[in-house]
């Protein structure tokens, strides 16, 4: 059994002067995002094998207040090919997680993440299923588990979405937002 859990960077600021989408921040609400979404998933008591994150500032900046709330570190590769990445490249860096790894963070970018999870679950009608479909917020996170051994296997239709939560589903007061 493998579990993919995909994290969408917290929600970033626009009104900051950069040159580069790649480099904008995160703002306020998004940073405090982060840290509940961090606080929720050690309350949860998950844990992740293996991370690997876009190395997008906003991407960065959500990691480092995510381990703020989860108050450890997950030490992720940072892979540019995360950054802004089409539901195939996910799934190909997917592919490529080891085999010892048996559950995979990737923290990244949207239309790519929410794409991805409609992807590799099947349309089967469930709330779940359908709240990923209406909307991907940021610094949302969904999970997904597998009937496999080898992330080589993982294909389209071949994933059960376990956890859909968002920042709001934590602390009324984060949502919703807009974006």
């Amino acid at each position: 059994m493998k579990t993919l859990t995909l994290l969408r960077h917290a929600k970033s600021g626009w009104d900051d002067p950069v040159a580069r989408d790649f480099d904008r921040p995160l703002n306020a609400r998004g940073r405090r995002a982060a840290v509940t979404m961090g606080r929720h998933v050690r309350d949860l008591q998950l844990r992740f094998d293996a991370v690997v994150a876009s190395p997008a500032t906003r991407v960065d900046e959500t990691v480092v207040e995510f381990e703020r709330g989860l108050g450890r570190a997950l030490m992720p590769a940072w892979d540019r090919r995360l950054y802004l990445a089409a539901p195939t490249t996910l799934l190909d860096v997917v592919h490529e997680c080891g085999a010892g790894a048996e559950s995979l963070l990737l923290v990244g970018h949207n239309p790519g993440l929410e794409e991805l999870t409609l992807l590799l679950v099947s349309e089967d009608g469930s709330a779940l299923r359908e709240a990923v479909a209406e909307k991907y917020p940021t610094a949302t996170l969904a999970e997904l588990t597998f009937n496999t051994d080898d992330w080589a296997t993982v294909t389209a239709g071949s994933g059960r979405l376990t956890r859909f939560i968002r920042p709001r589903d934590v602390d009324p007061a984060l949502g919703p937002d807009g974006d």
